[in-house]
């Protein structure tokens, strides 16, 4: 990055779990920032948020609010984003966008910076993040996928409650306690109890029995990959974990595989750190891959049920790779190529 580039930059849902996230991110890795603006609900008017040793005060995020931004990441949800996200554009905001909403829009893309950040030139104001599990998993699976060719893919999610947002995170630890002061435990995020359960189900179901989930997982994976076609089941399990995504991968290749090659492909992988010693007990796992840029990848093995296949497994921060620093990567990565620039520069010229 230029050291004479400093942006205005907006986060939309900044009181919340993947909000709060960005304003460390932007933070921690020296984004450069002139001016920072934080909007949410009117019910968060005038709560501060820390950033460089001072408080930022958050505003109301409605129409109107984004004239002066150069950058806006949105992280409040697919109706804030459908709500908001044009009038940013017409004011001449960049919007990166967490949300659900246009991931699918064919005219915004979904990028992993890592996988395909070609997809940046051809943004009309609005870059999508891939859902988080859909992004933990593809970190694990793109580096094979280059070296093997990846045919069809089977995954099953194991997912912590932030991503049901602070709230599932205060449930799991209410149940927790409930459970040790013999008191009755109650759900309201989840819908079962997720206190020393597994529950199969993450978001609502659809009428061919797979939840939402588990169709962005497939339709996401398509379209970063660039493989429209792609056969692809998943499975997505919400676990009593605190933070961090956790995916089972089979997968079937168009090449013969090995482990040594493929072990080979995902340490060269500047998105994955290799943890692949089982017999030692060196495999990722949620707690490791906390607050962690890249991923975990291990368990690999050749599949026994599968032609040319690898079963592994893939660990990641479902806040960080799986949202915020996913975002954050994007911004960066448009500002080293010259694809993003302060608007005060234009004025200048």
């Amino acid at each position: 990055m230029e050291k004479t580039a400093s942006f205005t930059v907006g986060i939309v849902g900044a009181t919340g779990a993947v909000g709060q996230e960005l304003v460390r991110l932007l933070e921690a890795r020296a984004f450069p920032i002139s001016s920072l603006r934080l909007f949410a609900s009117a019910r968060s008017v005038g709560r501060s948020v820390e950033f460089r040793g001072g408080k930022v005060s958050v505003e109301e995020a409605k129409p109107g609010v984004f004239g002066n931004i150069d950058v806006a990441f949105f992280a409040a949800g697919a109706p804030v984003t459908r709500a908001l996200a044009p009038d940013a554009v017409r004011a001449g905001c960049l919007v990166i966008d967490k949300s659900s909403a246009l991931r699918l829009d064919p005219d915004v893309p979904l990028v992993i910076p890592e996988i395909n950040p070609q997809a940046l030139k051809i943004h009309k104001g609005i870059i999508a993040n891939p859902n988080c599990s859909t992004a933990v998993a593809l970190m694990g699976i793109w580096p094979l996928h280059r070296r093997f060719g990846l045919k069809r893919l089977i995954v099953a999610s194991y997912q912590s409650v932030t991503g049901a947002g602070v709230e599932g995170v205060r449930e799991l630890e209410a149940q927790t306690v409930a459970h040790v002061r013999g008191t009755e435990l109650q759900h309201k995020v989840f819908p079962h109890q997720i206190a020393f359960n597994v529950i199969p189900q993450v978001d609502s179901f659809g009428p061919n029995g797979y939840t939402g989930e588990e169709t962005k997982i497939m339709l996401e994976s398509r379209k970063v990959l660039g493989l429209p076609q792609l056969p692809v089941s998943a499975t997505c399990v919400r676990v009593p974990v605190v933070r961090a995504h956790s995916v089972a991968v089979n997968a079937e290749f168009e090449r013969p595989v090995s482990v040594a090659e493929a072990r080979d492909a995902v340490a060269a992988f500047p998105g994955a750190q290799l943890v692949d010693e089982p017999a030692a007990g060196k495999y990722p796992t949620p707690l490791d891959f906390s607050g962690k840029v890249k991923c975990g990848v291990g368990r690999i093995r050749i599949d026994t049920a599968l032609t040319n296949g690898l079963a592994f497994w893939v660990s990641g921060d479902n806040l960080w790779k799986g949202a915020a620093l996913n975002a954050v990567q994007i911004a960066e990565l448009m500002v080293r190529d010259g694809m993003l620039r302060p608007r005060a520069a234009f004025a200048s010229v």
